[in-house]
């Protein structure tokens, strides 16, 4: 997670896994049993090149990339803090680990937006979104981040580039989670969704709820005219369904 360009030593780990690795060595590991061989082939990429586990890994500074989720982030901080504590005591924790502050403001707001917008949908005493609407680059790290919030706690959710990936057939052109941009049917807007029908038949129209956000540098203008699309698509399927 280091800035690699300001760090003439350094190791990067990309998640809570690669971090709980690094971890069990900082505990475990002896001169001489092959854990620092193991170690090197984990991380040949991911370390600067005269990185010894051994002797690096003895007073650790954590940075992160500006754009990371801040609770998997909080996460491997904690971890670190730990295992250091563990290690070298807790007198001693401030002589051997630093934490530095690096996720931009920009990010930390869109990211609390987001996780309340979840905290919202699994609300029993709210009424559910629909869907949560991410606009922003498919390569932009902040955004993707966005995507990553609902995905992990079951909330329906798009990521789109554009206003255009919503199409008027339905259909939406999105980004996963995993990195793939696939095509699909916009499951929300059916049947089910845009009205419901009482006790003897009749329907009425439900109202549409959209939870929306965007990448640090997505315009404005991107996200009201995903929305537009949106709501123009609710309201000709209404209007063909009445």
């Amino acid at each position: 997670m280091a800035t690699k360009s300001m760090c003439e030593t350094y190791v990067c780990v990309k998640d809570v896994e690669e971090a709980q690795f690094l971890s069990d060595f900082m505990i475990n590991a002896k001169e001489g049993d092959g854990k620092a061989e193991e170690f090197m082939a984990k991380f040949s990429k991911a370390s600067s090149s005269h990185f010894d586990p051994h002797k690096h890994l003895q007073k650790i500074g954590l940075a992160n990339q500006t754009t990371m989720y801040k609770k998997e982030t909080r996460a491997i901080g904690q971890l670190l803090q730990k295992t250091m504590m563990k290690k070298f005591g807790p007198d001693l924790i401030n002589e051997h680990y630093y934490e530095f502050d690096t996720i931009c403001d920009a990010t930390q707001v869109r990211q609390d937006a987001v996780d309340e917008l979840c905290n919202m949908h699994l609300d029993p005493e709210q009424p559910d979104l629909d869907f949560i609407l991410v606009v922003g680059g498919f390569d932009s790290s902040n955004t993707c981040h966005l995507l990553e919030i609902p995905h992990m706690r079951g909330v329906p959710s798009f990521h789109i580039n554009m206003a255009d990936c919503i199409r008027a057939e339905n259909t939406i052109q999105h980004r996963e989670v995993d990195g793939q941009i696939v095509e699909s049917h916009f499951p929300f807007l059916t049947d089910s969704m845009l009205w419901s029908t009482d006790e003897d038949g009749n329907k009425s129209k439900k109202t549409l709820r959209v939870g929306v956000t965007s990448g640090a540098s997505t315009p404005d203008k991107e996200v009201q005219d995903a929305l537009g699309i949106v709501m123009m698509l609710n309201k000709l399927l209404c209007q063909e369904d009445a």
